[in-house]
């Protein structure tokens, strides 16, 4: 049976795995709205479906910029007025805002003692790199692939074949050897298995976005609560436990 310590690579979603981006988007939104009085689950349900939308029709525009432009069509879903280019700005502009998991910082220090730690994210390289600075002080990736860099989207397939052919040129680290680690079942989990990579399911309980799917179709080789879950279990296994 294959552990978890046998893959030298994990590769992370960020936002909604590492980042609380629900709290971050519904906080960002509340900023240009300060009577904003929605259930959140109804903010984030229009937000994710504009989301999916736009990195389709989009796929090339940076992630800070495709926010911007979603926030208007949002404020109609949403019925709120129209906001002004600056509003839109801002909005896409907070994603180095958005906070960690409470669980992030310390799993990922323990993790980083078995394994690389790489990104493999919707975002692009700006936003992430403030992220990395305010929200995951101290932690070092040893490689960053962001959806600018490859010109598309998770669940996009292209994503992660330029993941696996970057880590297999710098580290010799094949398909078998890297586990996909996240929260989104639709932009994570349902490609990997597609493609053969196996995947660890960090579900964060309580999450509205990322489509868990129907009940019963959720895909996953391991399965944790938290981030924090599954470092235990590493240093669990890691120790001979």
């Amino acid at each position: 049976m294959t552990k978890l310590t046998s893959h030298k690579a994990l590769s992370f979603d960020v936002y909604g795995t590492l980042i609380d981006w629900e709290t971050g988007i519904v906080t960002a939104l509340s900023q240009g709205y300060p009577d904003l009085n929605f259930p959140k689950a109804d903010i984030l349900h229009a937000f994710h479906n504009l989301e999916k939308d736009y990195q389709s029709r989009y796929p090339d525009l940076p992630y800070s910029q495709l926010l911007a432009k979603i926030h208007p069509d949002l404020a109609v879903k949403l019925n709120l007025s129209a906001p002004a280019e600056a509003t839109s700005q801002q909005f896409g502009d907070s994603v180095g805002l958005w906070p960690a998991f409470p669980d992030t910082l310390d799993a990922l220090k323990r993790l980083q003692k078995h394994s690389k730690l790489l990104v493999l994210s919707n975002t692009d390289r700006a936003s992430f790199a403030e992220t990395n600075r305010t929200q995951l002080p101290g932690v070092e990736f040893d490689a960053v692939f962001t959806a600018q860099d490859v010109g598309s989207y998770k669940p996009d397939r292209r994503n992660f074949e330029f993941m696996l052919k970057n880590i297999n040129e710098m580290w010799g680290v094949s398909r078998e050897e890297v586990l996909q680690t996240a929260q989104s079942q639709f932009h994570d989990h349902y490609p990997a298995k597609e493609m053969g990579i196996r995947s660890a399911w960090i579900v964060r309980p309580g999450a509205i976005m990322g489509e868990q799917g129907k009940k019963g179709e959720e895909v996953w080789d391991w399965k944790f609560n938290t981030l924090g879950e599954m470092a235990d279990a590493v240093d669990k296994e890691s120790s001979g436990m």
